[in-house]
């Protein structure tokens, strides 16, 4: 059965919200939001929807996707794997989300399925904090799928100048790099097939992971520990564990770091909004991510 957890809030207006994904029983996304619904005096229930679990072994995510609807959801939140898959089962994209060709956010309303992207946004908010100070010239990043799609145009938004995209599936970084020029003319993406060279050859001033290698269920670093130097910023959009390996190699070695929170709370502040349609309060919405043990 999938995770339930009910906001005890006033019954003036009941939200049915949730989060589909696979390895998501620990997310920490339905307490920022029954929690920020319950500070604005509503009542809401945020579901987990694990595709891991034996429950849905049978269910598809266009099945999944029509029997929410029908049960009256307001929206989902859409994780790995399912960012791109997604797009061809709604009616309508917002800009972000159609520059970007990933979705994180579904809202249902009047009969029609409208696909947003809070991760740009999102990681770019947490980024800019963060590393607002540091060199940004050029990065490198890491995985070229649902999510580093939105990081991918999030740094240049935040000054990246150029951008090296590595993947283990080249074709998939190839495409993403021209992509990005498309979108962001004033940038320059490359796809990088080797870290080694690309290390020795031109050093990143940056490094972001935003592959799903970190997870508590894949655990690992997608860069290699031994090219890290002092010089380098480390960001990494996995929350749980909050400090990866890359991370915590990272911060042995001197680097500055960005951990997956400041990702996960903003693009939570926007698609609060977005299946409410009212503002969410970022550091309420961050006191109750910090809540949780570390």
């Amino acid at each position: 059965m999938h995770a339930q957890q009910d906001c005890n809030a006033a019954k003036t207006q009941q939200i049915e919200v949730g989060l589909v994904g696979r390895g998501i029983s620990k997310s920490r996304t339905p307490s920022m939001h029954m929690a920020e619904a319950r500070a604005q005096g509503l009542s809401c229930a945020y579901r987990l929807h694990d595709m891991d679990d034996p429950t849905y072994a049978n269910m598809s995510l266009a099945g999944l996707l029509d029997r929410l609807e029908a049960e009256g959801y307001a929206g989902l939140n859409i994780t790995f794997p399912y960012k791109i898959e997604v797009i061809d089962l709604l009616a309508e994209l917002s800009p972000n989300a159609s520059a970007v060709g990933a979705v994180n956010t579904v809202v249902f309303r009047d009969g029609k399925r409208y696909g947003h992207n809070t991760d740009l946004w999102g990681f770019a908010e947490g980024f800019r904090r963060e590393f607002g100070t540091e060199p940004q010239d050029h990065a490198l990043l890491l995985g070229a799928g649902g999510a580093g799609v939105a990081v991918a145009h999030a740094l240049i938004d935040c000054g990246v100048k150029r951008l090296s995209i590595y993947d283990t599936d080249q074709n998939r970084s190839t495409a993403l790099a021209r992509q990005v020029m498309r979108n962001r003319p004033q940038c320059m993406a490359q796809s990088v097939p080797d870290l080694d060279a690309l290390v020795a050859q031109d050093p990143p001033d940056g490094i972001v992971n935003a592959t799903p290698m970190g997870m508590a269920k894949l655990p690992g670093s997608a860069f290699p520990i031994r090219l890290l130097t002092s010089q380098m910023w480390v960001a990494d959009i996995v929350y749980f564990p909050l400090e990866t390996e890359l991370l915590r190699a990272a911060a042995e070695r001197g680097c500055r770091t960005l951990k997956g929170s400041g990702m996960a709370v903003f693009q939570a502040v926007r698609a609060f909004e977005l299946f409410t349609g009212r503002p969410a309060d970022p550091n309420r919405m961050k006191a109750t991510f910090d809540a949780f043990d570390q």
